[in-house]
C-alpha cells in the first residue's frame, strides 16, 4: 500500500442550530488505502462525508484532495462538482437515483459533454459492461430504475461511481443489500482496485467486514475523532469500546420451545413484475416464542411477503391466520388491531409522516386508545410525555419530540419505529430489515428488545439481508429466492449465501 496523501480533512466542523454534528474533525488518507470510518448513530460520519462531498458547507476547517502531480490542493467547500472533478466520488446510503430513467442514463447522467451532437450510449455501455465484470456488480442496463430491487439499485450507485472515474471513493453502507458471497467479490474487487491506486473510505456497521478488508479504521464519537487504528492491531471489543465509550453486551439466544402458531400462510400468491418477485407460500407458520429467519438477497419477494403480514399488499390468492383467526380483511388497520407489530424496510415512506412530529409519530398506530385521545380530540400532553419517556428509553437523538420526525437522521427514525412498537407489546412482529443502517450499540439494544418479545411469547419474523444478524437471532431460518421460501439445511454461512444466489436445497 502506497503512502503518499491523496486527502487531508483539517479540523472541520458542523452545527446544525444546537446541534454539533462535527466538531474539528481531522482525518487523511493515502493512495491506495481502505479506510473504514465507524460511530454510532449521530457520531456525524455522513455529515463529515457530506462536507468532502460538498453537500455541506463546513463551518470552519478545510479539505485538501491530491492533484495529478499529487500535490495537495485546497478543495472549493461547497461544490459537489469541484469535489467529482477532483477525482472524489460518492455512493450514499439512500439511493440519490431519476427512477423514470433506465440504469444506463443514470450511471452517465451529469458526465456527458452537453454540446455534443449526439450520444455514444455504445462507448459509455461498453465502459460500464467492463465495471460491471470488474466490480463483480450487475444491473440491467435497460430497465427503469423504479422497476430495480432495492439491491440493483444499491449496485447502480456504484456503478455511477465507479464510471467517473474517481480517485477516491466513499461508499456510505456499501454492502447492505449484497449476498455474503456479492460482498466478499465487492470488497476483493475495490482491493485489487486499490492496489491500482484507488482510495476509499466505507462507513459501515459490519465489523467483519471492517476487520476483512480495510487497512485503518476511523472512530467518531459525538462529532469528533476519538480514534484510529490499523485493523491488523483491531477487534470487535476494541472497536465497540472506542465507538461506545465502554464495552457493548450482547445478548445471547437460548433455547426455547415454540408456542402455537400465531401466523399461518396458506397457498398465498402475490404477482409481481416478473418470476423473480411473484411472492408463492404454499405454507408458512410463524410460532409463538420463536424467530422465523428470513434470509436473501434484496428484491427477491421480500417486500411482497412484509405487505402481506402487514397489511399493505393484498394477496390475489390464499389464507391468513393471526392467533388462529383467519383474517377477512387485509388492510393495516386490521393487521393492528390483529396484534401485529410492524417495522417497515423503508423507515422514511412506510415507517414515519415526516411533516408530524416526533411525539405524533410515536402514537400515529394507537389513535383509538383513551390515552392519545378523547372525544375525538388529541390529548397533546400525554402525547408529548409518551414521547420523552419513549425518547429517552429507546435514545431517539434528535431537534425535540416536537419537531418534525423528517429532521431526524435514518437511524434514529428507526429507533423511532422500534419505541412505537415494541411499546405496543404485539403477539407478532415483523421485523423487516430491524437494525439497517444502526450502530453497533443500537444493534445490539434492538436484538435484546426481539429477543425480550420472543421471551414474552411473541412471534418474529425478521426479514434480513444482514446474515450474521439472521444466524445470530433467527431460531429457524429460511431463504427466499425468485419469491419462494427453502428452509436453510445448516447454519453455514456458505450454504446460505448459495441458497440466497439461487442454489436452492
Amino acid at each position: 500500500m502506497a503512502s503518499d496523501k491523496v486527502l487531508s480533512l483539517n479540523g472541520l466542523s458542523k452545527r446544525f442550530g444546537s446541534v454539533v454534528a462535527n466538531n474539528d474533525v481531522s482525518l487523511t488518507l493515502n493512495k491506495g488505502e481502505v479506510l473504514a470510518l465507524l460511530g454510532e448513530n449521530g457520531a456525524g460520519k455522513t455529515t463529515l462525508m457530506n462536507m468532502l462531498f460538498g453537500h455541506y458547507l463546513p463551518d470552519e476547517g478545510s479539505v485538501e484532495v491530491a492533484d495529478e502531480s499529487g500535490a495537495l490542493r485546497a478543495l472549493p467547500l461547497g461544490h459537489p462538482q469541484a469535489a467529482i472533478a477532483a477525482g472524489v466520488g460518492m455512493v450514499h446510503q439512500h439511493f440519490t437515483l431519476a427512477e423514470n430513467l433506465n440504469a444506463l442514463d443514470n450511471i452517465v447522467m451529469g458526465s456527458e459533454n452537453l454540446r455534443a451532437l449526439h450520444r455514444n450510449r455504445r462507448a459509455a455501455a461498453e465502459k460500464i459492461q467492463t465495471i460491471m465484470t470488474r466490480s463483480g456488480l450487475s444491473a440491467p442496463l435497460d430497465v427503469p430504475v423504479g422497476r430495480l430491487s432495492v439491491g440493483e439499485r444499491q449496485r447502480v450507485e456504484i456503478l455511477k461511481a465507479l464510471y467517473r472515474d474517481v480517485r477516491i471513493l466513499v461508499l456510505d453502507e456499501p454492502t447492505a443489500v449484497l449476498t455474503p458471497q456479492e460482498a466478499d467479490t465487492l470488497f476483493e474487487n475495490i482491493g485489487a482496485m486499490a492496489r491500482d491506486g484507488l482510495s476509499v473510505i466505507f462507513i459501515s456497521h459490519k465489523l467483519r467486514e471492517v476487520l476483512a478488508f480495510s487497512h485503518r479504521i476511523a472512530v467518531l464519537r459525538h462529532g469528533a475523532n476519538v480514534g484510529e487504528i490499523a485493523t491488523a492491531d483491531a477487534d470487535e471489543r476494541t472497536i465497540a469500546r472506542m465507538m461506545v465509550g465502554a464495552d457493548t453486551e450482547r445478548t445471547e439466544r437460548s433455547a426455547m420451545e415454540p408456542g402455537a402458531p400465531v401466523l399461518s400462510l396458506r397457498d398465498i400468491r402475490v404477482p409481481g413484475r416478473s418470476e423473480r418477485d411473484t411472492l408463492e407460500i404454499p405454507e408458512l407458520d410463524v410460532c409463538g416464542n420463536e424467530i422465523v429467519g428470513i434470509a436473501g438477497v434484496s428484491g427477491n419477494g421480500q417486500a411482497a411477503l412484509a405487505g402481506v403480514i402487514s397489511g399493505t399488499v393484498q394477496p390475489q390468492s390464499g389464507t391468513i391466520e393471526i392467533g388462529g383467526k383467519t383474517l377477512h380483511d387485509f388492510s393495516p388497520t386490521a393487521m393492528i388491531g390483529a396484534g401485529v407489530g410492524r417495522i417497515p424496510e423503508d423507515r422514511h415512506h412506510d415507517g414515519i409522516v415526516g411533516s408530524m412530529s416526533v411525539a405524533e409519530n410515536m402514537v400515529i398506530e394507537r389513535l383509538d386508545d383513551e390515552e392519545v385521545q378523547k372525544n375525538g380530540l388529541l390529548r397533546r400532553e400525554a402525547i408529548v410525555r409518551n414521547a420523552e419517556r419513549l425518547t429517552e428509553a429507546y435514545d431517539v437523538r434528535g431537534p425535540g419530540v416536537q419537531a418534525p420526525a423528517r429532521l431526524l437522521s435514518g437511524g434514529n427514525i428507526q429507533k423511532l419505529i422500534l419505541a412505537r412498537v415494541f411499546e405496543q407489546m404485539p403477539s407478532l412482529i415483523l421485523a423487516n430489515q430491524p437494525t439497517r443502517g444502526l450502530d453497533m450499540g443500537a444493534a445490539a439494544e434492538v436484538a435484546r428488545r426481539l429477543l425480550e418479545a420472543r421471551a414474552r411469547g411473541a412471534g418474529i419474523i425478521l426479514i434480513s439481508e444482514d446474515l450474521d444478524e439472521v444466524l445470530g437471532l433467527a431460531d429457524r431460518i429460511l431463504v427466499i429466492h425468485d419469491g419462494k421460501l427453502g428452509t436453510a439445511p445448516s447454519r453455514d454461512r456458505e450454504s446460505i449465501g448459495l441458497m440466497m444466489a439461487g442454489e436452492m436445497a
